[in-house]
């Protein structure tokens, strides 16, 4: 696997260099960010631990190594982050059955228009 916090400060001073030629992208970005802090009805551990759930489902790296730093320093343990992977899983896992029973209506559909009237 990675080495994680070498990659993240590697990612961290690619996304520095992007920041230089896009300083507006990576701005509204940042703004995103923080706007969510701000409201102040998630602690910081449980918005880390969501963003971790959803690097996941998302199957962003980047996200995965930043996240995790930070959801350890705010003091997710072990077991609250293997939590919200579980939450993780089990979306991933309903939005593969929601899906396919979008592909069951798609196969009535076909069945349905090939039908002679």
């Amino acid at each position: 696997m990675l080495n994680w916090p070498d990659y993240r400060k590697e990612l961290l001073g690619r996304i520095g260099e992007i920041s230089k030629l896009s300083p507006d992208t990576v701005g509204g970005y940042q703004t995103l960010t923080k706007a969510n802090s701000k409201n102040g009805h998630l602690d910081a551990k449980t918005r880390e631990l969501i963003s971790l759930a959803v690097a996941v489902t998302t199957r962003c790296d980047g996200c995965i190594t930043v996240h995790t730093a930070e959801a350890l320093k705010h003091g997710a343990s072990h077991e609250e982050i293997a939590e919200a992977l579980g939450v993780a899983v089990a979306m991933n896992a309903g939005a593969a059955l929601v899906y396919s029973a979008r592909v069951m209506d798609a196969v009535s559909a076909y069945e349905s228009a090939a039908r002679p009237a």
